[in-house]
C-alpha cells in the first residue's frame, strides 16, 4: 500500500486506453487503413472518414495525428503505477533510475534499427516514436518528484523554449518557423544527422511532445492520489478542455499552426487536452461506473 492505494491493483480504464491505442497501431501495420481508403473510393463521406486514420500533410490535426501523444502519454500515467510499486517494495531511487537509463537507451536502440529495417541499411535516423520516447521518459522521470506546479512550468518553458527556437532561428534557408523542410527543426536533423525527412518530421519533436508524456505524469499523480473520484476527473477534464481551448485556440487566431510533424505548441496542447478528456472519460466510465464488459478486447 501508499498513499492508502493499493499498488498492485490495475487502473482498468488504462488498460484499455492502451490497448485500444495498440490495437490500432496493429491495425495499420496490416494496411487495414490503405484496403479501407481503396474501398471507399468514390464515396466522399466514408473517404472522409478513412482519412482520419492517416496523418495530415502539414497544417491541420486529424485523429491519426493523435495516436503518437496518446502512446507518449500513456507511458507517462503507467509510469505513476509502475515507480510508486517499485518504491513501495523498497527499491532506491537510484537503482530505479539506473532501470529507466537502461530501458531508454534500449528504446533509443530500438528506434534506430527499426530505421535501418524500413531503409534495408544501415543508417542513423533519430524520427520513430521509439527514439523520442527514451527522451521524454527520461525526463520525465527526473521531474517525477517535483510538486505538480514545478513539472507544469517545465513543460511551459518546454514549449515556449520550442516556439522561441522556430520563430527566431536566423540561419537563411531556415528561418521559416511553419514551413516544411525550411525551419529549425530541419537544421537540427542537418547537424544530428546529416539529412531532412521528405515528409517534414524532425527529431527536436522529443522536445515539445516531452510534454505528453510529463502530463501523462500528472495525471497518473492525480489517479493515484487520495482525492475523491468527482475531483479526480474534474481536474481531468478540466486540463483537457484547458489544452483544447489553448491548442486550437493559437491555431484559429493565425498565431502559431497545428502541426503535428514538428510538434508546434498549439499541436502538442491540443494533443494534451485530447489525451486528458479520453483518460477521464475511460476512467470514469470503466473504474468509476463499473462498466467493464464492452472492455474485453
Amino acid at each position: 500500500m501508499a498513499n492508502g492505494i493499493d499498488t498492485e491493483k490495475r487502473l482498468m480504464s488504462l488498460d484499455f486506453f492502451r490497448g485500444a491505442t495498440m490495437f490500432l497501431l496493429v491495425a495499420e501495420g496490416t494496411h487495414l487503413y490503405e484496403s479501407l481508403r481503396d474501398a471507399a473510393a468514390g464515396n466522399a463521406f466514408f473517404s472522409s472518414i478513412v482519412l482520419q486514420f492517416f496523418h495530415h500533410p502539414w497544417h491541420g490535426l486529424r485523429f491519426w495525428d493523435l495516436i503518437q501523444p496518446f502512446f507518449m502519454f500513456i507511458v507517462g500515467v503507467a509510469m505513476v503505477f509502475s515507480l510508486e510499486k517499485r518504491w513501495a517494495r523498497g527499491d532506491s531511487w537510484m537503482k530505479t533510475f539506473l532501470h529507466i537509463l537502461t530501458r531508454c537507451f534500449i528504446l533509443l536502440l530500438l528506434g534506430v534499427m527499426l530505421h535501418c529495417v524500413y531503409s534495408g541499411r544501415m543508417v542513423w535516423e533519430l524520427w520513430n516514436v521509439l527514439s523520442q520516447l527514451s527522451f521524454t521518459i527520461l525526463l520525465a522521470f527526473l521531474l517525477f518528484r517535483l510538486p505538480m506546479g514545478l513539472q507544469l512550468g517545465v513543460t511551459a518553458a518546454l514549449l515556449v523554449a520550442t516556439e522561441l527556437a522556430y520563430r527566431l532561428f536566423p540561419l537563411e534557408g531556415f528561418n521559416q518557423p511553419f514551413v516544411q523542410g525550411r525551419n529549425f527543426g530541419s537544421w537540427m536533423d542537418m547537424v544530428l544527422m546529416g539529412k531532412i525527412n521528405p515528409d517534414g518530421w524532425v527529431a527536436v519533436n522529443c522536445i515539445p511532445t516531452a510534454c505528453h508524456t510529463i502530463w501523462g505524469v500528472l495525471a497518473g499523480q492525480v489517479l493515484f492520489s487520495q482525492r475523491r473520484n468527482k475531483t479526480k476527473l474534474r481536474l481531468l477534464a478540466l486540463g483537457g478542455l484547458a489544452g483544447l481551448v489553448f491548442g486550437y485556440g493559437l491555431d484559429l487566431t493565425g498565431t502559431t499552426p497545428i502541426i503535428k510533424r514538428i510538434c508546434t505548441s498549439s499541436f502538442v496542447l491540443a494533443g494534451g487536452g485530447w489525451c486528458l478528456l479520453v483518460l477521464a472519460a475511460s476512467y470514469w466510465i470503466i473504474d468509476v461506473l463499473k462498466a467493464r464488459k464492452w472492455t474485453f478486447f
